[in-house]
């Protein structure tokens, strides 16, 4: 499953989950929850600007240990199946080479002691001559590696073994609209499908406009108010017209949602939580 608003990039190591309530300041349009990846805590994790004014993303390090991170910018493509695939600058397109234009921020790279909160600045660059639509880079959180920690093993006649510290990065879209941009979006053929480790809820997301959509996806049966099922952050980005959504289930999410349901995608509770699309249909 795809979640936009935090498109995690694994180096190597584990996770450690935590939670914390930040609010980006500033002129974000959008307020996300916070996510954590490896040692590291980020929020919001999508940050829309309408091109008048910055914002903030704060980090926190929720580790035992102080951790340089370093702060970078990638440009990364929507697949037709939801995933995002890096690009190289040399093989960027206009509107993506404008988009690591219009992006400064600051600082570009902190030392954090343990539960040391930062500020990263997110401002915006005047181009000459930039055409009106949505613009997008993924800012790149990163810890810096220590060196690595010789160690011995008694079991190998005392032989010195390099220990490597796991490390993660964590990434987030940073998006900047400009003009008057438009989108609607519609789901077609909802099914359930054979997917790895069970089942999985998977259909299509036809998008129209000059603007990517985000939202939640939510799934009812007739009569009752609370949806059957939920899946937060889905999102069309503009340089695809459809995409296929594919969410995994639980093997109690299957039984409940068999037979009529409506598939309803929303906006976030944050843009006002108004229905985008949905469609009736019968799951076997």
């Amino acid at each position: 499953m795809l979640f936009d608003q935090l498109a995690y990039r694994k180096t190597i190591g584990f996770v450690q989950a935590a939670s914390l309530a930040l609010v980006a300041a500033g002129g974000a349009l959008l307020a996300t929850p916070a996510h954590a990846a490896g040692d590291l805590l980020v929020a919001p994790t999508r940050v829309v600007l309408d091109g008048r004014r910055g914002t903030e993303v704060i980090l926190n390090n929720i580790g035992d240990e102080e951790t340089t991170y370093r702060i970078s910018l990638e440009l990364r493509r929507m697949m037709p199946d939801g995933s995002l695939e890096d690009v190289a600058v040399e093989d960027a397109n206009e509107t993506e080479k404008a988009s690591l234009s219009l992006i400064r921020y600051a600082p570009r790279r902190v030392t954090l002691p343990p539960d040391q909160p930062q500020s990263i600045r997110i401002g915006l660059n005047q181009v000459e001559g930039l055409k009106d639509g949505e613009y997008r880079v993924h800012m790149l959180f990163r810890a810096i590696p220590k060196a690595p920690t010789l160690v011995t093993d008694p079991a190998a006649n005392n032989e010195i073994k390099i220990q490597l510290t796991p490390l993660y990065g964590i990434t987030i879209p940073v998006i900047i609209r400009r003009g008057d941009l438009k989108a609607t979006a519609a789901i077609a053929n909802p099914r359930i499908v054979d997917a790895p480790g069970g089942k999985a809820l998977e259909f299509d997301a036809v998008r129209q406009g000059n603007r990517s959509v985000y939202g939640d996806v939510r799934v009812r049966k007739d009569g009752k108010g609370e949806p059957l099922f939920e899946a937060k952050g889905i999102a069309i980005y503009p340089e695809i017209g459809q995409r296929k959504v594919s969410l995994p289930l639980k093997p109690e999410d299957i039984a409940e949602l068999r037979g009529a349901v409506t598939v309803g995608y929303y906006e976030t509770l944050e843009n006002g939580g108004g229905l985008i699309g949905e469609v009736r249909t019968v799951l076997p």
